[in-house]
């Protein structure tokens, strides 16, 4: 049963990769494998948790002093771990929704175009250069899922040609996850390093920045000298004009960055899970637009209600997402991914081969699960700590670096990170078609980034 979770993982993985060629959605395969994983978790409970590879459950039996029953191995997948990974993937989800809303809803308004009218260029080259640096610090501010979020919005407005928009969503993944990278809140794993105390913020920004600037300007720099052409800007909707004044589209895009933007100062003051920020920035947003068009005629009232915003958010996106968070999630609470862990460990036992490993595997496998993995695996050490153990210091060398490939590990493969899914979800894009034209590009700055730390801390 340990197995056959890992191969119904695997399978599913392929069945999401050839969505097109097999022509399923691939967000029912997604469900599947993470309805299917816990059904082969449950039903093989005894033989799976008898291994002993599942720290959730050393914990749990020991705390409530429980022997390896039938009754206690339900209790502990049913009411403990589903309702605990649960409460971590809604928070991951209603965040997505509500960012997604925010995003259709200043789009909706034509809020973007304030800033599409303003880029000229439409060479490719330049425009590239100038939508990568732009993803890249915005995602430091914000986070690289909702970035990639309102780049792709942004994209829809200056690119009309779906492959070139394919090429240039996916350019933005490679700087949203470089960008957060080197910021305390630009990811989920160095917030969770942050929060736990591996990582401050001062040094994460002093040492992975150069690193993950690198790791975008390679590919742009290659792309210099490939990429030919201008873009083909997208026809204005006639149907659509009148409905905002150019004040009212100024006010939108306004409210909505700060909306954005106020969701890490929320997570600051409060210490409350960012979503429930996102969804306080939601509502305002939405008694705004509501107050913003309470004169006007009905039709148009309905046209720009976020009511009306809701029908066009993609629920397939939120549903994949659903299904590959709770297929890794199982695979965390079997032990599949502790096991990784201390292979990763015992065969490699260098602590940038270790680094280099997880952050390949995050292209694979979610990098929130992994870096949870190495966390628990290395207990900070001491400050006094010399030889091998200085490297797991507040601010060593493994924890700086694991910032580093665990963010931009996951660009190399479009489902190995959070911005990735989102831009395959929102732009539809071919995992097939990423592998060939933007994994190698991906693969190529993640190692110079790699040899750009090294050189700087290794040597």
């Amino acid at each position: 049963m340990f197995v056959f979770m890992i191969l119904v993982f695997v399978l599913g993985y392929l069945a999401i990769a050839l969505e097109h060629p097999l022509k399923v959605d691939k967000a029912a395969s997604a469900l599947i494998i993470g309805s299917l994983c816990w059904v082969i978790y449950i039903l093989g409970g005894d033989q799976i948790l008898a291994l002993g590879y599942s720290p959730s459950w050393s914990a749990f039996s020991s705390m409530h002093g429980l022997g390896q029953t039938t009754e206690a191995i339900r209790e502990f997948i049913v009411e403990h771990e589903i309702i605990n990974h649960l409460g971590e993937i809604g928070e991951i989800l209603f965040f997505l929704l509500a960012a997604m809303t925010i995003v259709e809803t200043v789009d909706h308004h034509d809020g973007f175009t304030v800033i599409t009218d303003r880029i000229k260029t439409t060479n490719k080259v330049k425009l590239l250069w100038l939508l990568s640096f732009l993803t890249f610090f915005m995602s430091a501010l914000l986070d690289n899922l909702t970035t990639t979020i309102v780049m792709v919005a942004l994209l829809r407005k200056l690119i009309d040609d779906k492959q070139t928009r394919w090429f240039f969503s996916s350019m933005v993944v490679l700087a949203a996850n470089a960008g957060g990278a080197w910021s305390p809140i630009g990811d989920v794993t160095t917030i969770m390093l942050w929060i736990g105390g591996q990582i401050t913020a001062a040094k994460i920004v002093a040492g992975v920045i150069l690193p993950s600037v690198i790791s975008i300007v390679i590919p742009l720099l290659i792309l210099t000298f490939t990429m030919k052409g201008e873009v083909v800007r997208p026809e204005t909707n006639d149907d659509d004009n009148g409905l905002t004044t150019p004040s009212e589209r100024m006010l939108m895009l306004i409210i909505g960055i700060a909306c954005l933007l106020f969701v890490p100062l929320f997570k600051g003051l409060t210490h409350l899970p960012p979503y429930m920020g996102m969804l306080l920035s939601l509502g305002i947003i939405w008694v705004v637009s509501e107050l913003l068009h309470k004169n006007k005629p009905e039709e148009i009232k309905h046209k720009l209600r976020v009511t009306t915003v809701l029908r066009r958010v993609d629920v397939p996106t939120v549903l994949f997402f659903l299904g590959v968070l709770s297929a890794v999630a199982a695979l965390q609470s079997a032990g599949q991914l502790n096991l990784l862990s201390q292979f990763l460990n015992e065969k490699l036992g260098n602590v940038y081969l270790i680094d280099l490993a997880i952050g390949m595997l995050s292209s694979i496998v979610d990098n929130v699960p992994l870096v949870a993995g190495a966390m628990g695996m290395y207990p900070i050490a001491g400050p006094d700590a010399t030889g091998y153990l200085a490297n797991f210091v507040q601010d060593g060398i493994f924890w700086d670096f694991l910032a580093y490939t665990a963010g931009t590990g996951g660009s190399i493969l479009i489902i190995g990170s959070a911005a990735g899914v989102a831009a395959m979800g929102l732009e539809k894009i071919n995992f097939i078609w990423y592998l060939k034209k933007i994994s190698l590009l991906a693969l190529i700055g993640y190692l110079a980034g790699a040899a750009t730390f090294y050189l700087i801390f290794g040597l």
